[in-house]
């Protein structure tokens, strides 16, 4: 698949991922064999308050958005068909969010994640994500990803 995953999917306006916020971070996720990656890179304003480093916050974003993105490209696939197949958009939210900060995270390199897979359940899968640049660790995280129904994305 050539496409990112988030240019697949109607009607996402997350900040993070959401092809539909013009506003946001706007990542791009795609496979390489069974993990989902995604290559971004800050700009100053994503600085923390020392202006040669990112935010926390806006890495913790990435981390989420980038493995719940990946869950929902990874149940699709499980179902034996790809998001650029179209059909139903099988959505998750986030359920449990765990992050270790392993050092700065330097403002002006690309950062690299890495998204990989364990289902815990039909309805849960827990990923695993490493935010890199330049080749080392900064950050890590778990995301326990929770299968939610189509109309979750509708307002009540």
């Amino acid at each position: 698949m050539t496409q990112a995953f988030q240019d697949l999917i109607e009607g996402n306006h997350c900040w993070g991922c959401g092809r539909d916020n013009p506003h946001g971070l706007r990542i791009k996720s795609f496979w390489e064999d069974d993990t989902a990656v995604c290559r971004w890179t800050p700009q100053p304003w994503h600085c923390a308050s020392p202006t040669h480093v990112v935010n926390g916050g806006i890495l913790t974003a990435l981390i989420d958005c980038h493995s719940i993105i990946s869950a929902m490209a990874y149940a699709t696939r499980a179902e034996g068909r790809t998001l650029a197949d179209g059909g139903p958009t099988i959505w998750f939210v986030t359920g449990k969010l765990a992050i270790t900060y392993h050092q700065p995270t330097p403002l002006g390199p690309e950062l690299l994640l890495r998204a990989s897979f364990e289902p815990q359940s039909p309805r849960k899968i827990l990923v695993h994500c490493r935010l890199e640049a330049q080749d080392t660790l900064c950050v890590s995280g778990e995301v326990i990803a929770v299968r939610v129904p189509e109309e979750w994305m509708h307002a009540a």
